[in-house]
């Protein structure tokens, strides 16, 4: 009779802990796309792909500069000067190479490292919520998958609110 009255309280306890659970959801992207502050990260991450892009030109500039060089004046150049000469221009040829494949992981992290503190400001503001209102997991809409989501408990708006992000109505 022990038995039954524990797992009847273990049972009691674990629908009222199931109870007392509250979901909700949140739009991070769509709430990134309204702040005011994205058109500046926008213009820093452009202003720094202009930079990478420079540093490219420079880099191909001087290649396009020895290749020309070592072209024009191959036939004065006696076997070990023309070995050192093809080892430079295919050492540049590799330098380029390798700063065209490592400039999208650069522009990536560039971009994290100015979004971030936006990320950290709808983070704080969905906590205050959260807490607020009692919500025990919150879903990103965007990278969940789910298929169902009731309105009512999507965050996304008083996120906003909170941010001081107009709601613009959609247009009929």
């Amino acid at each position: 009779m022990k038995k039954v009255i524990i797992s009847f309280l273990v049972l009691v306890a674990g629908l009222q802990l199931n109870a007392q659970s509250k979901t909700g959801t949140i739009d991070t992207d769509f709430i990134l796309s309204k702040m005011p502050e994205l058109t500046k990260v926008q213009e820093d991450l452009k202003a720094y792909n202009s930079k990478l892009e420079g540093e490219l030109k420079v880099k191909v500039d001087e290649y396009q500069l020895k290749v020309k060089e070592y072209q024009e004046k191959v036939a004065s150049f006696t076997e070990p000067m023309k070995k050192t000469k093809q080892e430079e221009i295919i050492g540049l040829e590799d330098g380029i190479a390798k700063f065209r494949q490592n400039g999208a992981q650069l522009v990536q992290l560039q971009q994290n490292k100015l979004l971030q503190p936006l990320y950290q400001k709808i983070g704080k503001a969905l906590e205050e919520i959260a807490k607020a209102e009692s919500f025990t997991q919150v879903f990103t809409i965007t990278t969940s998958g789910l298929a169902y989501i009731d309105p009512n408990y999507d965050l996304t708006e008083k996120v906003m609110n909170k941010l001081g992000i107009k709601i613009e109505e959609p247009k009929k």
